[in-house]
């Protein structure tokens, strides 16, 4: 132990070479989905971080223990990369003693965990807006009504697309916020405290939701809803003037006052982040079994699966003349799926099938409407919150599928 200690550095840097290596496919994953971000939020993290009295040590080995018994047992990619890049955190506090909650919070950020949430949220929020633009708008120009994102004026419909950027520019925003806290940090040579980090991402939000709410009342103004130069000038105009040019006002009114402090290194630190390498190994070997998705076992007869065929390991799709049917594993979000196809949410609410709640999307292509049906399914039984579901598969190893339906609108 005191050899390892004498070459703390070359032991983390060979620790840390292993893992990679031996998570290099899930990492380049990770980052093809948020390059800029995930690079963003570590390099921050170096940057900003200072020495700290807070023992941080047991909360992040909490997490990871936590996301690796998880990934674990679901064998779920997206927390293993999460649990990797809190382990890095947990080893440079370890041996600095110097840590970033600020960076912390955009690490978290652009995760996949969040961004699966945010994946699944978007629709919801954007309904919400355009909802509120409407009422507002409808006192000055002739909006005959509002189905979700589609607004009828004079006779024509106008769509807010749900996959457009407005809402992808939230991340964005906390991260430009991240990045005036730490640069103001630095220029007072003090910094702040949690509650002040707290309040100032409160403020962010509230400046994401009022520069999407004018980004779409000005899209609609223009009737600029589709994708082309404008489109997007007038988001990234929207996301300067309502989220960068406030925040660059606010943070006057937030002083740090914290001095950096000054802190001994404790032995058990070490310990802890040993613990946590063993942890992370032992998930990363299970993590790279094959595991099979049993997506057909007792599915119900109605479904003929001999007329179906597999379009991947996760993915089984039965075409018929009347219906489309896919059978997927849990983390397949049909409104990612559908908008990546480029469908148009029109509108999602919850509805009963046979005494069983379940999601019903409307959407459209190509002049066309579409009535999506889906829900979790686990031992027949139906469910439309997928952290119900992967509780049940955590805990009894059952097998939990997502079935979508899709039917043309005539």
């Amino acid at each position: 132990m005191n050899l390892l200690l004498n070459y703390k550095k070359t032991s983390v840097l060979l620790l840390v070479s292993c893992l990679l290596l031996l998570n290099y496919s899930i990492i380049t994953v990770g980052l093809n989905n948020n390059l800029f971000g995930i690079l963003a939020s570590i390099g921050l993290f170096f940057i900003g971080s200072r020495k700290t009295t807070f023992n941080v040590s047991y909360p992040l080995f909490a997490m990871i223990f936590i996301l690796e018994f998880i990934s674990y047992r679901l064998h779920t990619k997206s927390l293993h990369l999460l649990a990797l890049a809190l382990f890095v955190c947990l080893l440079y506090y370890s041996f600095t003693q110097k840590f970033s909650f600020i960076a912390f919070i955009c690490i978290l950020l652009f995760s996949s965990v969040f961004s699966t949430f945010f994946d699944y949220m978007t629709t919801e929020i954007k309904q919400i807006l355009c909802y509120y633009v409407y009422i507002v708008l409808k006192n000055f120009i002739a909006i005959d009504k509002i189905e979700g994102v589609n607004f009828y004026i004079n006779n024509a419909k106008i769509t807010v697309d749900t996959a457009c950027m407005g809402l992808s520019m939230f991340k964005t925003g906390l991260l430009s916020g991240a990045f005036i806290l730490t640069l103001e940090e630095r220029k007072q040579s003090k910094y702040f405290g949690i509650l002040q980090i707290f309040l100032f991402c409160v403020v962010i939000i509230i400046l994401n939701i009022i520069s999407n709410y004018f980004r779409i009342i000005t899209l609609i103004l223009f009737q600029c809803t589709q994708e082309n130069a404008l489109h997007h000038s007038i988001g990234i105009l929207c996301f300067v003037f309502y989220q960068i040019v406030p925040m660059l006002f606010l943070i006057r009114f937030f002083k740090p006052k914290t001095e950096e402090t000054q802190t001994k290194k404790q032995l058990h630190k070490f310990y802890i982040a040993i613990t946590a390498t063993v942890i992370m190994f032992a998930t990363s070997f299970e993590i790279k079994k094959i595991q099979p998705n049993n997506l057909l076992e007792n599915l119900s007869s109605e479904y003929s699966i001999q007329n179906g065929a597999w379009i991947n390991s996760e993915v089984f799709k039965i075409a018929t003349p009347n219906k489309l049917i896919y059978i997927k594993t849990p983390a397949h979000n049909p409104l990612v799926c559908w908008t990546g196809n480029g469908y148009k949410i029109i509108e999602k609410k919850e509805t009963v099938r046979g005494n069983e709640k379940i999601w019903q999307v409307k959407m459209e292509k190509n002049g066309l409407q579409y009535n999506s049906y889906w829900w979790y399914e686990c031992d027949r039984k139906k469910y439309t919150a997928l952290p119900e579901v992967l509780l049940i598969k955590l805990f009894t190893k059952k097998s939990v599928r997502l079935i979508n339906e899709t039917t043309k609108i005539q």
